[in-house]
């Protein structure tokens, strides 16, 4: 009987669910799984984890006080919704979870530290062994360094947002945990920057700087993992077997579950070593100097962290909407789905295209009611569960 490519895809590689949809981690039961604020959004407007999302936010109103305003209760409730996530996903997987630290944050090594530490914090007074915890953090120099310091303190990282050797290499010699290079925004850039459509999955873009990446850390023994993230198409995943770990998206994984064939394992640990690869050390002036070299990598990285703080920003006026209806305040009339609409129209068009959006893919396609790759205000309105502010 044939295999699916799901099944031989985990004998070479670990399959990481990105998701924050717990259902969709039970059901493919995922090693190790990764989540962000985009995608916490998404699953805290699933009626299933409304309990969740309450219980967090009267837990924080309760710990900064009755006269503490509602932007100091959100800030702490979104860490503790991370991490009540993320608990709720060590559950059912046997691995580990990453939780990510404000984009906000990703210039400024120790405001990145300090959160980090007072998240795994929350995860050990949960009793979560915090060895199966991840903090995610953009790949700035910045943020490199604030996970150099964690690492040495046994709080392992998860280094995302990254399009560039530079990067990766850096992330090594400081002795990373896990990296994770995004395929799918690499193939986006190019295709707008060449005018080309489509790549052959062979000739990706961001599947050829993976496996750059991937080559690079197994000819010169480096421990750190790569993960290969942000997947356009399945052609890319399979190019990619044999990886270390790739996070895949529900859809994605269906198709890959749905999909028989013989799976050929593309990237050996053996066959990297006998690649003929010039060795580089990345200081900062180096690693300036590449970045400012490398137009897709810089314009990528800081795209990455717009979006990822404007999922935040969109998250925390979702969560004030909801604390208001929880505290009976009718008197403060909020438009959370109508100001994060704004956030996202960078033009003022009416429509959030997927370049605006720069979040998580899997909650644009979700919010895109009809598939035409635009969002309009209703289908915000819709999909964030925030309808019933229309009749107000």
């Amino acid at each position: 009987m044939s295999k699916s490519l799901l099944e031989q895809l985990r004998q070479m590689t670990v399959v990481v669910a990105d998701t924050g949809d717990i259902n969709a981690i039970e059901s493919f039961k995922p090693r190790d799984a990764t989540t962000n604020p985009s995608l916490i959004t998404a699953a805290a407007q699933m009626p299933q984890y409304q309990s969740i999302v309450d219980e967090t936010l009267l837990k924080a109103r309760q710990e900064v006080g009755s006269q503490a305003e509602a932007q100091t209760v959100v800030s702490r409730a979104i860490d503790q919704l991370a991490v009540a996530f993320g608990l709720r996903i060590l559950s059912i997987i046997p691995g580990r979870v990453s939780t990510e630290v404000d984009a906000r944050l990703s210039y400024d090594t120790e405001a990145t530290v300090a959160k980090a530490r007072y998240l795994i914090e929350q995860y050990k007074a949960a009793g979560a062994d915090p060895s199966r915890v991840l903090i995610k953090i953009a790949s700035t120099w910045e943020g490199i360094r604030a996970a150099e310091i964690l690492e040495k303190e046994g709080i392992h990282c998860n280094l995302t947002l990254l399009f560039g050797l530079h990067q990766a290499i850096a992330c090594a010699e400081a002795g990373v945990k896990l990296i994770s290079p995004f395929v799918g925004r690499i193939l986006d850039w190019y295709k707008k920057n060449t005018g080309r459509e489509s790549y052959p999955p062979a000739e990706d873009p961001g599947v050829l700087s993976v496996t750059q990446i991937y080559n690079y850390f197994r000819k010169f023994g480096f421990q750190t993992e790569v993960m290969g993230a942000s997947f356009r198409n399945i052609g890319e995943i399979i190019e990619l077997a044999g990886c270390d770990l790739l996070t895949i998206s529900p859809a994605l994984l269906t198709e890959l579950q749905n999909t028989e064939g013989e799976l050929v394992r593309k990237l050996d640990p053996e066959k990297a070593r006998s690649l003929d690869i010039p060795r580089l050390v990345i200081d900062k002036a180096t690693f300036d100097q590449m970045h400012s070299e490398n137009r897709m990598a810089a314009e990528k990285l800081e795209e990455g962290i717009q979006g990822f703080s404007k999922a935040l920003v969109a998250l925390e006026n979702l969560l004030t909407e909801r604390l208001h209806k929880l505290e009976g305040n009718r008197e403060i009339v909020t438009h959370a789905a109508q100001d994060v609409f704004r956030v996202y129209d960078l033009d003022g068009d009416g429509f959030i295209t997927r370049e605006e959006w720069m979040g998580a893919d899997r909650v644009f396609d979700a919010l895109d009611a009809n598939q035409d790759g635009k969002i309009t205000p209703e289908e915000m309105l819709v999909g964030l569960g925030a309808a019933v502010y229309l009749k107000r």
